[in-house]
């Protein structure tokens, strides 16, 4: 599973602009009132050497009777109890305040890896001023700039080392993982079962029956899978208990340790606002991804049918053109053979390597025909290309300008390869590279977890 850090600090601190920074794209709303984010808002970070699950909180006042500043503080701390690293933020134009001196006295006491990040530090005499957080009696403070990125990149150098790192056993990687999300009552538990060929799992019309996620080894043409079943994950305005946040956040770290993703869609409901938001933590998450239209015995159809929920999924799921669409009934077993069959074929994509070779050819065409942008008045070169690694299919291609690749020729170079080489279902990965970087290679199937330590004990950063 990838490690979890935290974001947490009073409202309006910076939190959530800290949190778009790094994801690398604004996905947390970001506004002037304080308490804007209300929920925690989950994302997978690919971008650094180490990928991790990054959590923006509400804001978390320490002392307070209004019922909503209470819900958030409530959030704050299912996320500090999940988290494998918190980062502590506070305002450096505000200054350190009594509610900053609570939380981090709270915090102290939590036997995690913890940095004390003041935000809103815009230049040099604003970093002048940031002297007085260590009246808080803490080893290190780390001055950034959220907004403008400044010291963002110096404090992700001292936090990468300090998480966890988990790797696959040998012994499990020729199991497929296979993990089934979606709404509650979409029929996720029926599906399992039917796939089984038994009740494993309580399969019940009562929204929210299964609380933990459930795992089964399943044998199909003799090689080995294991079906995860997961809680349904609702909307976050609508889970009140504090028992379901906790089957949500197990959901989600399902999504982190399968390789493919089954996304339930009840078909009498179509297509909704939260089934969009389920299939994006699997996309984020890099997983092979397979939409499971269920309940379709139960619709009226006529010869349009199937063609127009197509056309609805790929219409709310832009950001998964590649992903096979299936209609079954898990309740009458109606074309329930057809999921393994496709299972199958989609991890064959999710783990396939191609030559550098072969890739190298697909990039120049692709080049040819669609020149790289211009980056300062020069024409940005691609030098070469190599794959790195799978699961999902991921390249380095080593370039002139990293920074200068727009998002839709990042675009355009996916789907060539995609187009060449048939991945089909899966995500495909680019990261740009300067050419004299070093090339990235994939970790060792085991390496020894890093070792845990207070950032204070850590050597001071140079001023």
């Amino acid at each position: 599973m990838t490690p979890i850090i935290a974001i947490v600090g009073r409202p309006n601190v910076g939190k959530s602009t800290l949190f778009n920074r790094l994801v690398g794209r604004r996905k947390a709303i970001v506004d002037d009132m304080p308490g804007v984010t209300r929920d925690r808002n989950y994302a997978t970070v690919g971008r650094y050497d180490v990928p991790f699950t990054l959590i923006d909180t509400g804001g978390f006042e320490p002392v307070t009777d209004d019922q909503l500043l209470r819900q958030m503080r409530e959030q704050s701390q299912l996320a500090m109890e999940e988290a494998d690293l918190i980062l502590f933020v506070m305002d450096g134009r505000q200054g350190l305040t009594e509610a900053d001196r609570e939380v981090a006295a709270m915090l102290r006491r939590v036997d995690k890896p913890l940095f004390f990040v003041v935000n809103k530090v815009d230049g040099q005499k604003q970093e002048l001023d940031t002297s007085d957080f260590y009246r808080l009696g803490i080893g290190e403070v780390w001055p950034v700039s959220a907004e403008h990125g400044r010291g963002v990149e110096e404090l992700m150098d001292a936090v990468l080392p300090l998480l966890p790192r988990q790797e696959i056993p040998l012994e499990e990687e020729a199991v497929t993982r296979i993990a089934v999300v979606g709404r509650p009552n979409v029929g996720k538990s029926s599906l399992v079962n039917r796939l089984l060929g038994f009740e494993r799992v309580v399969a019940n019309p009562t929204p929210g029956t299964t609380r933990d996620s459930v795992d089964t080894p399943l044998s199909w043409h003799k090689k080995p899978f294991l079906l995860i079943d997961t809680a349904g994950i609702r909307r976050k305005g609508r889970i009140s208990l504090k028992i379901e946040t906790y089957s949500v956040v197990d959901a989600l770290r399902s999504l982190d340790r399968a390789d493919v993703a089954l996304i339930v869609i009840n078909a009498e409901d179509g297509v909704t606002e939260q089934d969009s938001k389920i299939a994006g933590y699997a996309y984020e998450a890099g997983r092979a991804c397979i939409f499971v239209v269920n309940k379709w015995d139960a619709v009226e159809k006529d010869n349009k049918s199937v063609g127009a929920f197509v056309e609805r999924i790929r219409s709310e799921f832009k950001f998964l053109p590649f992903a096979p669409i299936l209609f079954i009934s898990a309740k009458s077993g109606q074309r329930i053979d057809t999921v393994m069959a496709e299972v199958d074929k989609v991890m064959g994509q999710y783990t396939k390597r191609v030559g550098t070779g072969e890739l190298n050819r697909i990039i120049t065409s692709a080049t040819e025909v669609h020149p790289p942008p211009v980056v300062a008045g020069r024409r940005m070169k691609i030098y070469y290309g190599t794959q790195v690694s799978t699961r999902p299919p991921t390249f380095a291609l080593f370039v002139s300008k990293p920074d200068g690749i727009h998002f839709s020729y990042e675009r355009y170079l996916t789907n060539k390869i995609r187009e060449a080489f048939g991945f089909e279902g899966t995500p495909v990965r680019l990261l740009f590279r300067g050419k004299g970087k070093e090339m990235p290679e994939e970790p060792a199937p085991k390496r020894v977890p890093v070792e845990k330590k207070t950032p204070s004990a850590g050597r001071k950063r140079d001023r």
